[in-house]
């Protein structure tokens, strides 16, 4: 399993998901709304492969892909939701990784 570190890919995932959440809210209910809009679609399908691309592959964002083509449900910003969710789950992993095996080779040597 891959951990996330709070560096540039974080970073980025979370921008896009925020940007992209925001760009669905405040924009696109203004032109159609679910699953009738092609450009709703395309930016989901675009942010879901950059989620992908950026933190690998979770199981958070498949969820958020198909809450986004039912109209009313697409106005909760899932895809900054499945982001944090993410991070959240991977620092807990880490933390636990962390405390199954306290110290560190050079700790022992000292």
């Amino acid at each position: 399993m891959i951990t996330i570190s709070p560096g540039p890919r974080l970073r980025a995932a979370v921008i896009l998901a925020i940007l992209a959440d925001a760009l669905q809210l405040v924009i696109f209910p203004l032109f159609a709304e679910g699953a009738f809009s092609p450009a709703d679609d395309l930016i989901d399908l675009g942010v879901a492969l950059a989620l992908t691309r950026l933190l690998g592959w979770h199981w958070e964002f498949l969820p958020s892909f198909l809450a986004k083509l039912i109209p009313g449900v697409d106005l909760v910003p899932f895809w900054t939701l499945a982001v944090v969710n993410v991070y959240r789950q991977q620092k807990r992993f880490a933390i636990s990784m962390e405390s199954a095996h306290p110290g560190t080779p050079d700790d022992k040597n000292h």
